[in-house]
């Protein structure tokens, strides 16, 4: 349950409670939290575990700087920590913003890896049971792992034929594809999950996680089937903020080691992972001649730009050129 916030001790006067408690008043995405938490704490460290009160423009000019040239960090690894240091100063301790003087870390472009259809038939092939199916969305669906994690009994249209993807990335929702191909096992896993969801309430167990405050607001959502989690963990576990005993999804690892297994065993020699499918989605699409706008809004990119990169891992961007040796 790694992805489920933890409760903040209001009474605790350490630094990093405060904070914690600071980006949760806010409303900022867990994962948010975490970045931030993680770069702050990388700050301090890199100047011997000074308070951060006690450091100013010249220590976060000096961090940024060890990142881009001693760390090689790539621009948005360096963005990100800039990101989480300017609300420490700027928003938690209320100071004035400077002008930072830094070396930028050097761009680099990179095209996603994506597979072919034939490639991913074949990793595909090398798989059974609820790993096959979650790939199956990752690739029919274009999901993230972890929205595809997240999914819920509910989310699941079958008379529409659409996922409905919650608080995804920048905690928005969007609608995307149900493969038809998936159909008939998909139902066949909602009824394994309410079947197990009846165990768990015969046992005196039965709730599930609800993000935000949804449990005062629907105080029996938590044991109605529709909120059960669509691909639940095989073990009931405690809470980490209530302790209350609980079924919680599948863990990201689980997947990964089966995925890392059927790459294998099919001989794929790219760098496959779980996202790999969801750029391999988006180039499908493009392969099939449905537009950038389209095949944006399905991904649930906020920009076109940022789902234009399929278009030069193509070949189809303003740049094609065709080979003379090919006529």
């Amino acid at each position: 349950m790694d992805n489920i916030p933890p409760r903040v001790n209001s009474r605790s006067n350490r630094f990093m409670d405060v904070l914690r408690a600071d980006i949760r008043a806010r409303g900022y995405a867990y994962a948010t939290e975490r970045t931030y938490l993680h770069w702050i704490r990388r700050f301090i460290y890199f100047h011997d575990k000074r308070h951060p009160r006690d450091l100013g423009s010249a220590e976060i000019e000096a961090f940024l700087n060890h990142l881009a040239v001693s760390a090689n960090a790539s621009p948005s690894t360096q963005r990100t920590a800039l990101n989480a240091l300017m609300f420490l100063y700027s928003k938690h301790f209320g100071l004035p913003a400077e002008t930072l003087t830094f070396q930028r870390a050097k761009p680099t472009r990179q095209l996603p890896t994506v597979l072919s259809h034939e490639e991913v038939k074949q990793i595909l092939s090398c798989m059974t049971g609820t790993p096959l199916l979650m790939v199956e969305l990752l690739y029919g669906s274009g999901l993230r792992l972890q929205e595809c994690l997240n999914l819920r009994v509910k989310d699941i249209d079958f008379a529409l034929r659409t996922i409905i993807v919650r608080q995804g990335k920048g905690d928005k929702d969007r609608s995307t594809l149900l493969p038809t191909s998936v159909q008939d096992r998909l139902q066949a896993q909602v009824q394994k999950v309410l079947a197990l969801h009846q165990q768990d309430m015969a046992d005196g167990f039965g709730e599930v996680y609800l993000p935000h405050a949804l449990e005062r607001k629907y105080p029996n959502a938590a044991t109605s089937p529709g909120w059960q989690f669509l691909f639940p963990s095989s073990r009931l576990a405690p809470d980490p903020r209530s302790g209350v005993i609980r079924r919680h999804h599948i863990h990201h690892t689980g997947l990964r080691k089966h995925l890392r297994a059927a790459v294998l065993k099919a001989g794929i020699h790219k760098p496959v992972k779980t996202h790999t499918f969801r750029h391999s989605f988006a180039t499908r699409l493009l392969q099939k001649g449905y537009d950038i706008r389209t095949i944006q809004k399905l991904l649930g990119h906020r920009d076109v730009t940022t789902t234009e990169i399929y278009t030069h891992v193509l070949g189809t961007g303003p740049q094609v050129v065709i080979s003379p040796a090919d006529g």
